[in-house]
């Protein structure tokens, strides 16, 4: 059976355009579409407001909410003038993937006059602490070549209660976080943007990597994230994103083999054994039925090669 194709943008190192870094590359923007987020955006809204290096502008992408999300976001904006909101249609639906994109490239128009050096998508069911951005920031001033980073995911626990507590969410050192990607804007033009569709966090990282920039996550007290819901369990529940998982990872073009080596790795992970099976299930299921895949040899000779490049590893260490 013939897959539909999605094509890239066409950019290559040679090809994108490079500004130079302007008097004020140190500033950041942040984007964060939100939907039906009205029980957990306040906690994101005061974590951004207690940041030692605040951004010349957040907007907050209303993206379509049945809830009072928008009302909460608009409340902020009329506290802080670094904050704007943008509404989206209404609608009964949560558009993953594609249409989180589709919310942050709406928010990225009301940016496009600005002068910034950096870049963030930033979820609204976050808390992070008072330097996480002015830690990033320092990372990056140290290393030219590093394209996107974040800190590391902790899945909060009665958050609300004095009774605090957290358990980690594994993201590879390679990757930064889906829910807070943080952009050296040159890095970002350069690769195009994201992809509109799921998997669009873990492309990105591919082609920074592709192009020669530099893409990760660290564990530094200065850029724990908690995660006030669960990744992967916003759109119906965990069991259903897993799936959705495995068909992102078809999209992408991931190997078989590494497919299945993630799966059985991600069986440590709740919900335990039969997640990392239904990953795996949602990728042949995906390559039986012709899903349409992100189409680009190049990209796909790398990805390949980068994978089985781990799988080695890991056999090797064993």
């Amino acid at each position: 059976m013939t897959s539909s194709l999605i094509r890239p943008p066409v950019t290559t190192a040679a090809t994108a355009t490079r500004k130079k870094p302007s008097a004020r590359a140190g500033d950041y923007v942040v984007i964060t579409p939100a939907r039906n987020e009205e029980e957990l955006l306040g906690e994101t809204i005061r974590s951004m407001e207690l940041q030692t290096r605040r951004p010349r502008m957040w907007v907050i992408v209303d993206d379509g909410s049945t809830d009072r999300t928008q009302e909460i976001a608009a409340e902020a904006a009329k506290k802080h003038d670094w904050i704007r909101v943008l509404s989206r249609q209404k609608r009964q639906d949560r558009q993953v993937g594609g249409g989180v994109v589709r919310a942050f490239e709406a928010g990225l128009e009301m940016v496009k006059d600005l002068d910034y050096g950096y870049l963030c998508k930033l979820d609204g069911d976050l808390k992070f602490g008072t330097r996480y951005f002015e830690c990033l920031i320092d990372y990056f001033d140290r290393d030219p070549k590093m394209g996107t980073l974040s800190g590391k995911s902790y899945l909060a626990s009665r958050w609300k209660s004095a009774d605090f507590s957290s358990r980690s969410e594994y993201t590879s050192d390679e990757f930064s976080l889906g829910a807070a990607k943080f952009y050296r804007r040159e890095c970002f033009e350069a690769i195009g943007g994201f992809v509109k569709e799921v998997m669009w966090d873990g492309i990105d990282c591919h082609r920074c990597r592709q192009l020669g920039w530099k893409a990760a996550s660290i564990d530094d007290p200065d850029l724990k994230i908690y995660h006030l819901r669960q990744m992967g369990s916003s759109h119906h529940n965990v069991f259903h994103g897993r799936m959705r998982h495995g068909r992102g990872q078809y999209f992408m073009g991931t190997h078989p083999l590494y497919m299945i080596a993630s799966g059985v790795f991600r069986m440590k992970e709740r919900p335990y054994v039969v997640g990392g099976i239904l990953m795996i299930l949602g990728y042949f299921r995906a390559a039986l039925t012709g899903t349409r895949r992100y189409e680009n040899p190049a990209f796909r000779k790398h990805l390949h090669g980068w994978q089985m490049a781990r799988l080695r590893s890991l056999f090797l260490k064993r």
